[in-house]
């Protein structure tokens, strides 16, 4: 069965919750969706029985620190495993052309030449353009621009092998000029800074970010079976997943989940 694992699922200030990421796993491999801010990705995949040998393809979805930096550590410890010929297979690393040399200048300067002198070889960095579709892991995985008003950003979009379609937003409220990637998804992974009653607190809008209130409306009128809320504030992570269902559910019909870091979702 196809799983989602959620690695992190906190914001960029978020300090009591590791930052937004996570993969889709098809029995033993896993498509990665950005690593987080630090080496504590790697702590959370021990936590997690992933195997690093079981990650050959990463998604960057944009520049940002609390999304990029934790692949630079993923790199090192594949690149340490390929070194040592405990990793079977190449490791390809997929993001906006613009972001390729952005990960080849953080490895070349950050990782040690032998690192390094990986990529091109058995380290694949691999621009997609918007509307492009790849296969990965037996998925047809459609990358699309989310028309992010600060850093260029990419989301995904793919099918599962139940027949039903999961789509990725990125970091930013979902932009309707991505209608056309988001149509008839069942999945919906979408970002929600804060609670709606907490906006003058959290100030989401002046970061262009949603609320839940504004996340499950969206939702509800894609006519989304299920939505996942992350990339959230860790003020009080206790009471998070409690707070924000109950401040969501009256606007949305379908399944609502509130992840905590290290949680695994069954794509039923």
């Amino acid at each position: 069965m196809e799983q989602l694992y959620v690695f992190g699922t906190g914001n960029a200030a978020a300090t009591k919750c590791y930052n937004t990421c996570f993969a889709l796993k098809d029995d033993e491999e896993y498509f990665m969706i950005d690593a987080g801010g630090g080496n504590g990705i790697l702590s959370i995949l021990d936590d997690l029985n992933v195997d690093l040998s079981h990650i050959h393809h990463i998604f960057a979805t944009h520049e940002h620190t609390d999304h990029i930096l934790g692949i630079i550590w993923v790199v090192r410890f594949i690149g340490a495993r390929i070194k040592s010929e405990n990793y079977d297979g190449d490791l390809n690393i997929y993001s906006h052309k613009n972001l390729v040399s952005v990960i080849d200048t953080l490895c070349r300067l950050t990782l040690q030449k032998k690192f390094y002198d990986l990529i091109g070889t058995r380290i694949h960095l691999i621009p997609v353009e918007d509307g492009e579709t790849r296969s990965i892991l037996g998925y047809d995985i459609t990358f699309f621009d989310i028309h992010s008003t600060k850093a260029e950003q990419y989301g995904f979009t793919t099918t599962l092998h139940n027949g039903k379609r999961l789509s990725f937003c990125g970091d930013e409220p979902y932009n309707p000029k991505c209608h056309e990637f988001v149509k008839g998804t069942s999945w919906l992974l979408h970002e929600t800074f804060c609670l709606y009653k907490d906006r003058e607190v959290f100030k989401p809008y002046e970061k262009h970010h949603s609320t839940v209130t504004d996340a499950c409306k969206l939702a509800e009128e894609l006519k989304a079976e299920h939505l996942i809320l992350w990339h959230t504030e860790d003020k009080n992570l206790k009471n998070r997943k409690e707070l924000y269902t109950s401040e969501g559910s009256p606007f949305f019909s379908g399944e609502l989940l509130i992840p905590e870091d290290k949680e695994i979702i069954k794509l039923s």
